[in-house]
Order: structure tokens, then C-alpha cells, then sequence
């Protein structure tokens, strides 16, 4: 396929990603910016363990960049950056040594202690597991820290220009804030030169021929301090703008917390002589509770934990789907989201249209580049029931149960469902042997799985998965159940002790069926019955 062919198909395609792509093509004029290269920025606050939002925000932006670079041959680059200068408020419930922590309060998160003993700093651990979580999926980004952009004097030139435009900065802040913040606020924020303390002080004096400013520290002295080379640094709100100018950012996505904060982040940036970045809001993950995740809490599942039980991709699709839409970020959506990457795998490589492949969330996931992965049709969600139900110590019973199934299927023939093996038992150990609760099946559900003995019993061995899923629908339907999801609940329960499971006839072609009927014999004790 030619490239022309291609480009006119990524013009065409209504993925998200491509989308972005065309505003930021819009918004240059399909021309290379001054700087030689458009820019992607992505942020991170270091004040806590990186969570899975975090990496969110990065493999998007990526997406992004990616599907510009298959509209455009304008060269990009993506910066990660840590906003890692910020004071620490409040120390994480989810750390060792708190009580070592919580004396550093207030100081810049790269000048207090790492309570884990292995970096110079706190902000230097987060850092290195941001950054070790982003080179896990191979991103390609370059690494930026507040501090050292600080420090090093690359924003002194912007500091500069914030002390020269003070007021009229001022004149756009104060009205966002009630009275009392009024009274105190500045966009700067000194580094007490005794304590190491970010300070929130209320700015006496501006000299921009010394580009200094004066405070007023807590015994009453007045304190002259630079304004360039990490002396201080910018409240967050005009930071975020002054990066945007400094910088000159043509595209930054951020959470729907900031929506609020948009509009002064882009005049701020105007007022530095920038042009504001195109700009893409995504909402926020919540935990099972429906509360927003926080780094400090701890109340979401971190990239670790999520690939204990997942392959990297499955994380990666939740984060592709309905960015704009609030999405519950639990350990029960990890089955629903391996699944669906393998339905979209098989679409994608079914698929003869261009177009089609590039709406197909594995496009932008894999940056082109699709791997080809074979199930032989089992999914994920019935792997866990295949685990449920013959309890193994190890995936060789697994695997025993599937070669019967198909017995081209072995560990090097299907290495991807191998690795999904090691997964499902681990899940399964982690959240549904503990969870499991059976029902005794009353009179009608004792006759009803009779029923389903009996024509389980009568199959020729060469019928479908299908096939059998119809025969158990018509026994459900002769014993009059109007909600056949109630129907279907009620035999997870007796035979699973779960409420949800797999389309039973996949389950018994997978699993066997005379182990299916000796499970249900198991189950209920049920006579042995003439006919078998």
C-alpha cells in the first residue's frame, strides 16, 4: 500500500488519536513550528507512587503523537515532565517510614529523604518508577524534573518575564480565589533559604533590575531572595503556563480536575508571549467505591499490580477506551479488558480495510505494529472458570484439559495462551477461591440438572459449543424461566459458586463432558441414572 493510500486512510479514520492529530495539525497550519519539531508534553506529580492514571496520561499522549506522525512527516518529540520541585504537602498512607517523611513537610519533594532507602531523594524513587513503568511498554519520551529545569536556570528566561508581568498576572489570578487567598497569594514561591521550605508568602517588593523579590519571613524579616536558578518557583496554576511558553508545547492532555484551571493556564502562557497547546481533557479513573484514585491514598491498582494477573496490552486497551468518560478502575474489569484485546486482535487481523484497522484500538496500542497472537477461541474468562473448577497447583493440569480440547493447542504451539495460564491461576488464587459460594440446588433445579445429565449423556462427541448451549437454553425455557440470565445465574452458583461465568456450552467443550457430568454428580449427588 502506498503511503498517499495510507495518509488518505489515517484522514480518514475517527479514532480518537487521529482526531487530536487534526487539531494540532490545524492549529500549526501543517507547517513545522520555528523550533524545528512539534511538542508533546505530558505531566506528573511525583507526590505519591505513580498509579495507573499516570500511565494513562503518558500512553495517550503517545497515541497521539503517533497518529500525528502517520499524517504529518513534521518531526515531534514528548517530554515527560515531573513537577518534582512542588513541596510535599501531606505524607502518602502507602510508604515506609512515615514518621522520617513527615519531618521534611513543606520541602521540595527532590529535597526530602527516600523513605525507601535506594534513591538521593523521594522525588528521585517516584521518578525511577515512573520512568521503570514507562520503559516496561517500550514508550519513547524524554525525561524532564522540575528541579533541575529550575535549578539549571532553562526557566530563568521565563521566570524573568513572570516578574516583569507580575501585575498584570496578578490582576488575572486574584479574582479565581476567595478573600483570604487573596491577601497572601503570588505566583511565586521562594525556597527559604534556612528551613528548604517552599514558602506561600505574600510578596512585598518585585525589582526586576536585580530580578529579585522581597518577603516577609515568620519572625518579621525581610527577605530578598532571586527569582532565577531554583531560588524559587511558580505556584502550580502559572507554572503549568509558564512550561507551556517555556517550553513551547504544541499538545498537553491533563484530567478533568484541571478543566477548571484551563482558561488560566492558556492566559498565562499568552502573557509570556506563548501560544496556548492544543489541549484534550480526559476523565478520571475511580476506584470501586466511585471516589477519584489518589497517589496518596493508595486506593487504585498500581501497573504492578495490574500485569500480576494481566499482559501489559490489557492495561493499555482500558486506557485507549472513552477517555472523556469516568471509567471504575477495579480488579474486576482485568478479565473483561484481556478479552476484549483478543477480540479486537482477531478484528484487526481479520480486517482488509485500512480505515477499519485504524479505528481498531490495537492500531494505536502497538504504534502500527500488531502482533499476532491465537487462543484457539478460549478466552480469558473461560480460562478462570476452567482454573475454578479443577483447582490446579499447576497450569499442566490446565493445559491437559485443553489438549483434549484441541490438540493442536500446546505451550509452544500457543505460547500467548500459555501466558495466559500463569495469569488465570493467579487470579483466580488472588480473588475468586476465597469468594466462591455454592447454593443446594432445590427440587426444580435438582430435576432441571437431571435434564442436563441426562442430554449431555446423549451427545455425539463432534457437536458444537454452540449446539450444546442451545440444548442447555431449551431446558431453561421448558421449566418456564421468563429471565433466562436468573436461569443461567442459578447453574453458576451450583456448579461454580459465582454468579457470573462463561457461556456454559464453551465451558463443557473446554472443560469435557463427562467431567461436566461428573461435576454436576459432585455437585448435587445426584443417582446414578439408567440411561448412563
Amino acid at each position: 500500500m502506498s503511503e498517499s493510500t495510507i495518509l488518505a486512510n489515517a484522514i480518514k479514520s475517527n479514532a480518537w488519536p487521529f482526531l487530536e492529530a487534526k487539531k494540532i495539525l490545524d492549529q500549526i497550519g501543517n507547517v513545522t513550528p520555528a523550533k524545528g519539531y512539534v511538542l508533546f508534553e505530558t505531566g506528573y506529580g511525583p507526590s505519591g507512587l505513580p498509579h495507573i492514571g499516570t500511565f494513562a496520561e503518558v500512553a495517550r499522549s503517545i497515541m497521539v503523537r503517533q497518529a500525528f506522525s502517520q499524517l504529518s512527516d513534521i518531526p515531534t518529540r514528548i517530554f515527560c515532565f515531573s513537577d518534582d520541585m512542588d513541596g510535599l504537602r501531606k505524607v502518602p498512607s502507602n510508604i515506609p517510614n512515615p514518621e522520617m517523611v513527615v519531618q521534611h513537610l513543606g520541602k521540595p519533594l527532590t529535597s526530602v529523604p527516600d523513605p525507601f532507602g535506594e534513591c538521593e531523594s523521594y522525588g528521585h524513587y517516584m521518578n525511577s518508577k515512573l520512568r521503570s513503568f514507562l520503559d516496561k511498554f517500550g514508550f519513547e519520551y524524554e525525561f524532564f524534573s522540575s528541579t533541575d529545569c529550575y535549578k539549571s536556570g532553562m526557566f530563568d528566561k521565563m521566570m524573568l518575564k513572570v516578574l516583569e508581568k507580575y501585575d498584570e498576572i496578578m490582576a488575572l489570578m486574584l479574582p479565581s480565589f476567595r478573600e483570604e487567598r487573596r491577601a497572601t497569594y503570588s505566583p511565586f514561591m521562594p525556597i527559604c533559604p534556612k528551613t528548604g521550605i517552599v514558602l506561600q508568602v505574600s510578596i512585598i517588593k518585585t525589582d526586576l533590575k536585580s530580578a529579585t523579590i522581597t518577603y516577609q519571613d515568620d519572625i518579621g524579616n525581610y527577605i530578598e531572595t532571586p527569582v532565577t536558578k531554583g531560588h524559587c518557583k511558580l505556584q502550580w496554576k502559572p507554572d503549568f503556563g509558564m512550561r507551556w511558553a517555556a517550553l513551547q508545547v504544541d499538545y498537553e492532555m491533563y484530567g478533568k480536575d484541571h478543566m477548571p484551571n484551563a482558561r488560566l493556564y492558556s492566559e498565562i502562557c499568552h502573557i509570556l508571549g506563548g501560544t496556548k497547546p492544543v489541549q484534550f481533557f480526559y476523565e478520571l479513573f475511580l476506584n470501586e467505591k466511585g471516589e477519584k484514585i489518589s497517589k496518596s491514598k493508595g486506593n487504585s491498582i498500581t501497573v504492578d499490580e495490574w500485569l500480576q494477573y494481566a499482559p501489559l496490552e490489557s492495561m493499555a486497551l482500558f486506557m485507549y477506551n472513552n477517555p472523556t468518560r469516568a471509567k471504575r478502575l477495579h480488579f474486576d474489569v482485568i478479565p473483561k479488558n484481556v478479552d476484549e484485546y483478543i477480540t479486537f486482535n482477531k478484528k484487526y487481523h481479520a480486517e482488509t480495510e485500512q480505515v477499519k484497522r485504524f479505528s481498531n484500538p490495537l492500531h494505536h496500542i502497538h504504534q502500527s505494529n500488531v502482533p499476532v497472537i491465537e487462543t484457539f477461541g478460549i478466552s480469558f474468562s473461560l480460562l478462570l472458570n476452567l482454573v475454578s473448577v479443577c483447582n490446579p497447583e499447576n497450569k499442566s493440569i490446565v493445559w491437559g484439559f485443553i489438549s483434549k480440547y484441541n490438540s493442536e493447542a500446546t505451550p509452544e504451539s500457543v505460547p500467548y495462551l500459555d501466558h495466559l495460564i500463569d495469569f488465570a491461576i493467579c487470579y483466580y488464587n488472588d480473588f475468586i477461591k476465597a469468594n466462591k459460594s455454592y447454593i443446594t440446588p432445590n427440587s426444580k433445579q435438582n430435576i432441571i440438572l437431571q435434564e442436563i445429565v441426562v442430554m449431555l449423556s446423549a451427545l455425539p462427541i463432534d457437536i458444537t459449543a454452540e449446539q450444546v448451549q442451545e440444548k442447555i437454553y431449551d431446558i431453561g425455557n421448558k421449566h418456564g424461566y421468563e429471565n433466562l440470565r436468573e436461569y443461567f445465574q442459578e447453574l453458576y452458583q451450583i456448579l461454580l459458586g459465582q454468579t457470573e461465568g462463561p457461556r456454559l456450552g464453551s465451558f463443557i467443550k473446554l472443560f469435557g463432558i463427562k467431567e461436566t457430568i461428573n461435576l454436576i454428580k459432585q455437585r448435587l449427588h445426584i443417582p446414578k441414572l439408567s440411561i448412563l
